[in-house]
């Protein structure tokens, strides 16, 4: 059923680019904004409305979860393992925890069926938003806020490097195409600061947060552009010694990674799952692994997220398929000149 399924998708999306007769059925939503061609927008939220055909609406037996491999993915298939127990009680169905080893295969998992819910880094959640269908609902926080993480450069403690403008012709890694705070945010706010990506220095691609820092760590880069959160996280586990680094830039505050929904769940079970991501307390383990958030903090795409999109315009990137597609493409063409040496 599911390859079916994923041919239907794939030959719909291939027929809307062509301008065959489903092309014509896809333009007669009212309004679609930078959604992909198979969501459409009437409301004007910036998520992909529910299916009017309640034909389309899904109500799988399990439930598939993941969460953003800013890091090695079975470390969060453990953290999260106390929250995926509860959530199969409470909406009684089995929960799995569905291990992604990028953001673009996230990004497809979702939007090919394979995915229900996920926890998207705060770039690919608008690449989720916009080609997968994605409703994001919530982000971890407290009682009083949502958390929130800064991009920051780190280099060596005992690099020479003291301001970004020092970089010019150096190696500085970014993480992923889709990431905010590894490649858009420093895109949009480097030139500010005297150092213009892939101008001033070769924009080279490590693939995930923890591995620009162990780049760093190991000499492999000059710097890196990462989150201040993951950075921190990998302190605490002893993977590094903050003390090994010395962080040159730190940006404003930006929103961590968005908990979301596929946009064609069942609407009775996407309340529930609201319900019981909302009610759901961490305990201690998930609270010191998150930095002290308790609880998922309830957000709207179209507000919340706004600063994240700000950004992106302000690097000259957009949201939409070709943006992903040349962006990825450029990712994996560097990770295979890698593999060749």
């Amino acid at each position: 059923m599911f390859v079916y399924r994923l041919i239907f998708v794939l030959v719909a999306f291939a027929a809307a680019l062509a301008g065959t007769p489903l092309a014509v059925a896809a333009d007669t939503c009212a309004n679609r904004g930078e959604l992909d061609a198979m969501y459409c927008d009437v409301n004007k939220d910036l998520v992909a409305d529910v299916p009017t055909d309640s034909k389309k609406w899904k109500n799988p037996s399990t439930i598939v979860f993941t969460y953003t491999p800013v890091e090695d993915p079975a470390v969060y298939e453990n953290i999260f393992k106390p929250f995926t127990t509860y959530l199969s009680k409470c909406v009684d169905k089995k929960v799995v925890f569905y291990q992604v080893q990028s953001n673009a295969a996230e990004i497809e998992a979702m939007r090919s069926g394979r995915l229900h819910v996920a926890g998207f880094s705060t770039g690919p959640t608008a690449f989720a938003v916009n080609l997968a269908g994605a409703i994001p609902f919530a982000v971890k926080g407290t009682a009083k806020e949502f958390q929130g993480y800064n991009l920051i450069v780190i280099v060596k403690a005992n690099s020479p490097y003291q301001k970004l403008s020092d970089l010019k012709g150096k190696k500085v890694a970014h993480t992923s195409p889709s990431s905010n705070s590894g490649h858009l945010a420093p895109l949009a706010l480097f030139p500010k600061e005297g150092l213009t990506p892939d101008k001033d220095y070769k924009i080279i691609f490590s693939g995930k947060h923890d591995q620009s820092v162990m780049g760093v760590n190991s000499g492999d880069y000059d710097a890196g552009a990462v989150a201040s959160d993951v950075f921190h996280r990998m302190a605490e586990r002893g993977q590094v010694k903050e003390s090994d680094f010395r962080i040159i830039y730190r940006s404003q505050k930006f929103l961590t990674s968005s908990f979301a929904y596929a946009h064609d769940l069942e609407p009775k079970l996407a309340d529930k799952l609201l319900s019981c991501f909302y009610e759901y307390r961490f305990p201690p383990e998930m609270q010191k692994a998150f930095d002290g958030a308790d609880r998922f903090f309830p957000i709207n795409y179209k507000t919340t997220w706004e600063v994240v999109r700000q950004v992106a315009s302000g690097s000259g990137q957009g949201f939409d398929r070709a943006s992903y597609d040349k962006e990825t493409a450029r990712e994996k063409a560097e990770a295979a000149a890698k593999a060749k040496k």
